[in-house]
């Protein structure tokens, strides 16, 4: 992968991070009811596990079938996805909660993982991912999709150590200075920004696989 690469997969995991809906309200709300610090910075690692799972199976995908078919059908058929799932989150009206506080390590990763499943986190990775040159032809089908692999499993630990930063960084801020209260006052309705950001995900992955 290239540098502009590396950094969209950073700044995506910035984005991500800064999303309540991934996890850092949960953190809080973890810390605020057990009155620890250390509580929400512990919740903080299996939202982030929960998180890279849900991308790292989008990786993956992306890595072998371009190593297999090496042909432009990927990026246009993730493409197409995006554009379709972004078109349904900014026309639902329907808002993911969570109903209990009181969860396991293991139960908050699974609620990561499929709170980023939901909102499409890996999916929003398309248009880096697919970005590079396919394996040339004369490669060995297995070594191609060996190097794939981890070069998916390299693009979700860059992008996760980006959205837990970010993440842990607005959850603290939120538990030591400003407080849930500002939540009722100044609220952003995040998850029309996002099905925004899915659907300009999906365009940009369509266009450069056309223009390819």
């Amino acid at each position: 992968m290239t540098g502009w690469q590396w950094l969209a997969l950073a700044g995506l995991g910035a984005f991500h991070g800064l999303n309540p809906g991934m996890g850092w309200l949960f953190a809080v709300a973890i810390g605020l009811q057990e009155r620890s610090r250390s509580a929400l910075l512990r919740a903080c690692a299996p939202i982030a596990a929960g998180h890279a799972a849900s991308v790292l199976i989008v990786a993956g995908l992306v890595g072998v079938f371009r190593s297999v078919l090496a042909t432009r059908l990927v990026a246009i058929g993730g493409g197409a996805v995006l554009v379709a799932y972004g078109l349904w989150r900014a026309l639902s009206k329907r808002h993911f909660r969570w109903a209990g506080m009181r969860l396991s390590a293991a139960q908050l990763a699974s609620w990561s993982f499929l709170m980023s499943s939901i909102h499409g986190a890996g999916l929003m990775l398309l248009p880096v991912l697919v970005a590079g040159p396919a394996p040339a032809g004369h490669q060995h089908v297995a070594a191609a999709a060996g190097a794939s692999l981890w070069a998916g499993a390299a693009a979700t630990a860059v992008h996760t150590v980006a959205m837990v930063g970010v993440a842990g960084a607005v959850a603290l801020v939120v538990y030591e200075v400003v407080g849930l209260s500002i939540l009722r006052t100044a609220w952003v309705n995040l998850d029309r920004i996002w099905a925004y950001a899915l659907l300009g995900a999906g365009l940009a992955t369509v266009a450069v696989a056309v223009a390819s």
